[in-house]
């Protein structure tokens, strides 16, 4: 139960700061922006204290740990990659106009508008 009071607060927190940004439309825009920041962190810290929050704290910390092992593609094979789409794309774009072309024929002869 105290968790959800926790992150009742919280998102509580966020909205403060948001309406924060809206009140505050005589100021300049910097003070704007960080009320809406000061409210985003000060509910992060607070949710960060909940059971969930060490909880999403632990996967993205995992997630980290995962995206670092990922071997990423050279600039080159990023190149090819990227250049056998295209030609994939212009392809299959020449063999759908060609179809439709040939439909749109077909049909035509078929209501007896001509060859």
């Amino acid at each position: 139960m105290a968790d959800k009071i926790k992150l009742l607060i919280a998102a509580l927190l966020v909205v403060a700061g948001l309406a924060g940004f809206y009140l505050l439309a005589a100021y300049p825009t910097v003070l704007r922006v960080l009320s809406v920041l000061a409210g985003v962190g000060a509910g992060a810290v607070l949710a960060y204290f909940t059971q969930t929050g060490k909880a999403f704290s632990g996967f993205a910390r995992e997630s980290w740990v995962e995206a670092k092992k990922v071997v990423w593609p050279n600039r080159k094979e990023t190149v090819q990659s990227t250049s056998l789409v295209i030609g994939f794309v212009v392809v299959m774009a020449v063999f759908l106009w060609l179809v439709d072309a040939g439909l749109a024929w077909v049909m035509r002869l078929a209501m007896g508008q001509g060859a």
